[in-house]
């Protein structure tokens, strides 16, 4: 990581101990990104200087953003406030875009009919977001809880379960609710280690999420790749820079 600028550097916190940045690493490696992964629930440390990163992303887990009594949880959300205070860029995935919302000001709660999103779902763009997502998208998705739209930031997709699935703030905060990291390898492991849990309300069996995946993934990973071409790669310390001369 020392013989990488700024520009190229991105912070990946996991929050477990087996995550992969996965389908998110081979997009941005192939934009000439490195990494800097730190996993705080395993007792990393999580940067104070975040001067020397152009993206920071905060992945999925199976804990709820607002256990504070779990050591990862309390870190991020103590951490966040620096995140936000930086020129850094920030993408939160599933319990990072939680998090993230969470420290806006939003709440983080259980779908009020008890309703997860475990395999793919439909989402669909808003208004403001039509220059970033579809008409209709199949996304895979595995949560229980959803996150409300915090003060300033802006609504950029939408589903029939849980209604938001994407939020952005200026060009710099991103989240989403969805898993455009997970590639084939992650799938396999996510049904081998937490299956039991396919059978929660709304959720869809391993055979389901399989079938979907063949149908749905080509399309779903050209999105991200769309997405991290038009929203990630850019350089918003420079843009700042030559707006402020």
């Amino acid at each position: 990581m020392n013989e990488l600028s700024p520009a190229k550097r991105i912070l990946l916190v996991f929050n477990s101990a087996t995550g992969q940045p996965g389908r998110v690493g081979d997009v941005m490696r192939r934009y000439g990104f490195g990494f800097d992964i730190r996993r705080p629930g395993e007792g990393d440390v999580l940067p104070d200087d975040l001067g020397i990163y152009h993206l920071v992303v905060v992945f999925g887990g199976p804990m709820s953003a607002n256990e504070d009594d779990l050591c990862n949880v309390r870190a991020i959300m103590n951490w966040l406030p620096k995140v936000v205070a930086s020129d850094a860029m920030y993408l939160g995935i599933c319990l990072g875009a939680q998090m993230m919302a969470r420290h806006l000001g939003a709440p983080v709660e259980p779908h009020p009919e008890g309703m997860t999103e475990i395999g793919y779902y439909p989402v669909y763009p808003t208004e403001a977001g039509r220059d970033l997502f579809p008409d209709e998208m199949m996304v895979y998705h595995w949560h229980s809880e959803g996150f409300g739209v915090p003060d300033g930031a802006e609504l950029l997709a939408t589903g029939p379960t849980f209604p938001h699935q994407a939020y952005h703030i200026d060009s710099r905060i991103w989240g989403i609710q969805f898993h455009p990291e997970v590639d084939d390898e992650a799938h396999e492991r996510w049904l081998s280690n937490a299956g039991d849990k396919t059978d929660r309300p709304n959720g869809q069996g391993s055979d389901e999420q399989r079938a979907g995946r063949a149908i749905y993934d080509a399309a779903f990973g050209a999105w991200f790749e769309r997405f991290a071409q038009k929203v990630l790669v850019r350089n918003p310390v420079s843009a700042r820079s030559e707006s402020s001369d």
